[in-house]
């Protein structure tokens, strides 16, 4: 019974991966497709092409005939009309004996064809290279102030005994409930009076104080799953507060600094509403606001805007795959004890 169990929970788990899977395998292989057969109906996930023949000046396409009874063969397609399709034999292009037969009786003759073509083209339309670097200034920025300040404040609030540090760390959890178009004006109004539109410092210097409230309650909860012991035996010996920061728990901190690295990467890297609302000049936009302006300039070419998405993806699926070891760790240190 157990068996079967198992069985069927891993046959669900796997038909759900599939699902939720689906829209991102549909992106990639969009990238390798022309913009012909992208939107062809019924879609098809790997890239196709139909296998022509240059005759007389130009593309014939080649299909396969197959009436009832007789073994396939390839054909010519010269024309179509209702009902009906004019195709000639295929090892006979100059003679062209050409016969009407029903469109059911014929088919395209297709073939997997990877247009590898289409990822420099889409990352050559735009200055996405410069673009890429923007975005790897913020990211970097990002990820080491959340994990610095957060790390701090929750050692505060986990091995620091002072009043009100209860109140004060529920008051922070609380500002998660804050939506961000609330802040939006009074952020934009600070940072034009500081001088601050169009460069980073507006994407990146709000990670350099505190990090978030989720980050201080992923950092806090780990720091209370490590023994106290530590922090007295090293105060025995001589040392500060700062030096148990440092010397003692950030040694044991890889798993939750993982996981904080992992969401905050992700976090910068596909930002687009900051970029977009403090970011002016296109020399300074980042990836994601990049997108979306070569989206509007090449709206119909949406093979290249699928090949373009599949670049910028990669590095987040890059660091996932490489701390996913760290943040399944963390995630479970972190929910034993409140």
């Amino acid at each position: 019974m157990k068996r079967v169990s198992a069985i069927a929970t891993y046959t669900l788990l796997i038909g759900l991966s599939a699902i939720f899977a689906l829209p991102f395998l549909w992106m990639v292989s969009s990238g390798f497709k022309d913009l012909e057969t992208i939107f062809e109906y019924p879609p098809t996930l790997l890239p196709m092409e139909t296998v022509t023949v240059f005759s007389n000046g130009k593309h014939t396409p080649v299909g396969v005939y197959a009436p009832s009874g007789t073994r396939p063969t390839r054909v010519l397609i010269l024309d179509r009309r209702p009902g009906e399709t004019q195709v000639a034999a295929a090892a006979d292009i100059g003679a062209r004996a050409r016969e009407w037969v029903p469109n059911r009786s014929v088919t395209l003759y297709r073939r997997v064809h990877f247009r590898w073509e289409n990822f420099p083209t889409a990352w050559n339309a735009e200055p996405f290279s410069r673009y890429t670097m923007n975005t790897l200034i913020i990211t970097t920025f990002g990820i080491f102030g959340q994990a610095l300040t957060a790390s701090l404040v929750a050692f505060g609030f986990a091995r620091l005994e002072w009043p009100g540090r209860k109140w004060l760390f529920w008051l922070v959890l609380a500002t998660m409930m804050l939506p961000q178009e609330v802040t939006m004006i009074p952020s934009f109004l600070i940072y034009r009076k500081l001088g601050w539109i169009d460069t980073f410092l507006p994407l990146i210097v709000p990670s350099f104080l505190g990090g978030g409230a989720f980050s201080i309650f992923l950092f806090r909860q780990f720091f209370l799953t490590l023994p106290r012991e530590l922090d007295d035996a090293a105060r025995v010996d001589g040392c500060s507060s700062l030096g148990v920061y440092l010397h003692i728990l950030m040694p044991l901190c890889k798993p939750i600094l993982a996981t904080i690295a992992v969401f905050s990467f992700v976090a910068h890297w596909n930002d687009f509403l900051t970029p977009l609302i403090y970011l002016n000049s296109s020399d300074n936009f980042t990836l994601a606001v990049g997108l979306r302006f070569f989206q509007g300039a090449y709206e119909t070419d949406m093979h290249l805007l699928m090949a373009a998405s599949t670049l910028a993806l990669l590095p987040v699926l890059l660091v996932f795959f490489l701390g996913q070891k760290y943040f399944v760790r963390s995630i479970v240190m972190s929910g034993v004890k409140g």
